[in-house]
């Protein structure tokens, strides 16, 4: 290559660091298909954008293990003789750090244009990082209590210096399983937008975590190739798309075929509908997206550009969304910030809350 089309290069270094501490057992067969989704997804759009995309893996419990380090996506082989769950701790601080200070340490940025992207994955609380040197856990194995004051907040300083210290072209991540772990993860300086709930109870859940992982990495090669190199919202949809992306893959619906309505204070979707004038029935209604939600695979999306009220649907508008394959199962979304468009989800329910200042479309 020539220095002009080194500089030009788009390099792409993901990190995935999964958890294998016992409880993760029930989900091992099923943690290999998210993994291999995520890199699928990796694959078909650094191929489709024409990006070197290479990835790094570790395994943590109590101990902390790099599995593949900085292979292409192109030549990644299935996680099935790779990953497995043993009986441990959950030291995801730890995992973290090590996964940002390897590739802080080991990847030169001489040549091409660069970008980083490290996504934790874990179904615990944070309760042994420091185990491999002390030989000791800090915390009850729910993290309830705290039995190593000391080894605790030492790994803490330590991630919120490893993510606070990170360039604007690093991205930091994580996937966790309650509330209580969404404020842990950001007092430890994951930005909240780059922190996603998972239910780790159902198969369903993990399921559900295929999507939210493939769209994450169709949003981020996407924003890599318009020049965004890191985001703090990795977990929202629509940002990262454009009107001509939408005007050059969908048709727009025939204007007489639905109507917007405005919302002005909280409703119920049925009452809502019919309250207007409009006839309700099942699917015909969609409400704006906004706050996190759990879109399933049987529900239809819609994006409206804003300054004309044209709307485009239809399997090209959830393709175009959250990237190709992630039709099989739910997606856990929020709505990223667009100037242009808008994102509308098909409601199935009689009783959806609709919210104020948001509007709804109906299909006539």
């Amino acid at each position: 290559m020539t220095t002009d089309v080194l500089k030009k290069h788009k390099v792409n270094h993901v990190a995935l660091v999964i958890d294998k501490s016992g409880s993760m057992q029930r989900h091992q067969s099923t943690v290999i298909r998210v993994v291999d989704g995520f890199v699928k997804g990796l694959r078909e759009e650094s191929k489709a954008l024409g990006h070197e995309t290479r990835i790094s893996l570790y395994a943590f419990d109590h101990e902390v293990k790099c599995l593949v380090w900085d292979m292409s996506v192109q030549d990644l082989p299935s996680m099935q003789n790779v990953y497995s769950v043993q009986n441990g701790a959950t030291s995801l601080i730890e995992a973290t750090v090590l996964a940002l200070d390897d590739l802080k340490s080991e990847v030169s940025e001489k040549y091409g244009e660069h970008s980083f992207l490290q996504v934790t994955w874990t179904d615990g609380i944070e309760n042994a990082s420091g185990c491999s040197e002390t030989g000791q856990m800090h915390s009850s194995a729910d993290g309830s209590y705290v039995t190593r004051p000391a080894q605790l907040n030492q790994w803490k300083a330590r991630i919120q210096k490893a993510i606070g210290g990170l360039a604007d072209h690093w991205t930091s991540a994580i996937l966790v399983p309650s509330s209580l772990a969404k404020r842990k993860a950001q007092e430890y300086g994951f930005p909240a937008g780059n922190i996603s709930i998972w239910d780790a109870d159902t198969t369903a859940g993990v399921e559900e975590a295929i999507g939210t992982m493939t769209a994450a990495a169709t949003n981020f090669l996407r924003g890599r190739d318009r020049g965004v190199r890191g985001t703090k919202s990795l977990f929202a949809v629509g940002q990262d798309i454009s009107v001509d992306d939408v005007k050059a893959n969908l048709e727009p619906l025939d204007a007489r075929k639905y109507k917007l309505v405005k919302v002005n204070e909280e409703a119920e979707i049925r009452p809502f509908v019919q309250g207007h004038g409009l006839t309700y029935y099942q699917g015909c209604a969609y409400y704006q997206l906004g706050t996190r939600v759990t879109v399933q695979a049987s529900k239809e999306v819609a994006i409206l550009e804003k300054s004309t009220d044209r709307v485009f649907t239809g399997q090209a508008a959830r393709d175009l969304l959250f990237g190709p394959g992630t039709t099989a199962g739910s997606i856990s979304v929020k709505a990223g910030h667009n100037p242009d468009l808008e994102v509308y989800v098909q409601s199935k329910s009689v009783n959806r809350k609709l919210k104020a200042g948001t509007r709804l479309l109906v299909m006539l």
